[in-house]
């Protein structure tokens, strides 16, 4: 038995809904990751020159700077260098690659390094570095900011 009214198309929604129950099936080897990875072939030979940076978060955590960076996949004790001097903590590690032949990969192999400029009143003499889990995470004391504070210097007038 038909209806006897008007046949409605399907609403927005259920056409939404049909199109993202669609399950897509992609050959990862497809045109564009090989088009993206023909363009950055010639920059290859500009990172040891531009580097590779390292993802980092820092705050502040019982009078301590605290830097987490993000540096999975390497030997931290073989592959990792901290080191603190000038107001700066430097973080720097290499990833290797082992594999051989004609592969796909997408992980950053070379030199990583990043610098940065610690707070005022940080105590390079005391500062400490964990490696767990891929996350490096380097905690700087910080002196009580009333040492650091800025002073106002009377300025007086000179002879003539």
């Amino acid at each position: 038995m038909r209806s006897k009214g008007p046949v409605k198309e399907p609403g927005p929604l259920h056409r939404k809904a049909a199109t993202m129950s669609i399950i897509l099936r992609r050959d990862p080897r497809t045109v564009i990751p090989d088009f993206i990875d023909w363009f950055e072939e010639p920059f290859l030979t500009l990172r040891p020159y531009l580097g590779q940076p390292i993802r980092i978060e820092d705050y502040s955590e019982d009078g301590h700077y605290v830097v987490r960076a993000e540096i999975a996949g390497i030997d931290p004790e073989k592959e990792l260098e901290v080191t603190v001097g000038a107001g700066f903590l430097t973080i720097r590690a290499e990833r290797s690659s082992q594999i051989e032949g004609k592969h796909r990969s997408e992980f950053r192999y070379g030199s990583f390094s990043r610098t940065i400029a610690l707070p005022s009143g940080a105590d390079a003499g005391d500062v400490s570095a964990e490696y767990a889990d891929g996350i490096l995470t380097v905690k700087a004391a910080v002196k009580d900011e009333q040492e650091g504070a800025v002073k106002s210097i009377p300025v007086t007038a000179g002879k003539k």
